[in-house]
């Protein structure tokens, strides 16, 4: 942990890619069935914007659950 107290940059970004890679997967494994045939900037708009709020809940489950680890 670094001396204000804030996690390391490594342990945060190693955090948000484990919470980021699966939810990608399992958003395009149930959405592009349904919206393949999009334009491609609309079908990354529908994804982000399932995509950001879900991170932002489960990131701070998985900072939660992992606390101890990111204070060392």
């Amino acid at each position: 942990m670094k001396e204000n107290g804030q996690p390391e940059k490594w342990k945060m970004a190693l955090l948000t890619w484990l919470c980021i890679y699966p939810l990608i997967n399992i958003l395009f494994a149930l959405l592009m069935p349904h919206i393949g045939h999009l334009h491609n900037l609309l079908k990354t708009l529908i994804l982000t914007l399932i995509l950001v709020p879900l991170m932002g809940l489960l990131l701070g489950l998985l900072q939660k659950r992992y606390k101890n680890w990111l204070q060392h």
